[in-house]
């Protein structure tokens, strides 16, 4: 007969400042940051042929939120967003091979995309709309983790949105 093992992880802070990052991890990271910002630029430009070019022909996508509100999908796929509705990044922040980028236009229009990229190129997006992200990363076999991000705060005083913790 099995037995549940059952334990609590530690969240350990994690700054990840620049100055202790090797000169390679922090190009990596600002090339992946701006590789993202094209995918933006793009959407607002409705500029396909750029988008192609950083987005995977098969890409990987999550999707956690109202089914009304998958918008990235819809214009990724060459469909269009309700109209008015923008993707304006408020916050992005790399960290390795992933870029997180929040955004938010007014009350209950709140998402959040985490971007993974493999060699310059983006592979998966997760994609949560309407829900308070924190991105943890698993640094030890006991449990522990370093939070690498967090919804901003400020979200949170406006509307009230369940909480989704991304371990990495």
């Amino acid at each position: 007969m099995g037995h549940n093992r059952s334990s609590t992880a530690k969240i350990i802070p994690l700054k990840a400042e620049p100055e202790k990052l090797s000169g390679l991890a922090v190009e990596y990271q600002k090339r992946n940051r701006e590789t993202v910002k094209t995918v933006y630029k793009a959407l607002h430009d409705g500029d396909t042929e750029k988008l192609a070019k950083v987005v995977r022909t098969e890409l990987e996508w999550w999707y956690h939120g109202p089914p009304r509100c998958e918008h990235m999908m819809r214009v990724l796929t060459g469909g269009s967003t309700p109209k008015g509705f923008r993707f304006r990044p408020r916050r992005i922040r790399a960290v390795g091979d992933r870029v997180m980028v929040e955004g938010w236009e007014g009350a209950g229009e709140y998402w959040v995309h985490v971007w993974t990229l493999r060699h310059g190129i983006i592979a998966q997006l997760r994609e949560y709309f309407n829900t308070f992200i924190t991105v943890v990363l698993r640094v030890s076999e006991d449990g522990d983790e370093a939070r690498l991000w967090r919804s901003s705060d400020r979200v949170r005083v406006h509307v009230s949105l369940p909480d989704l913790v991304l371990s990495v």
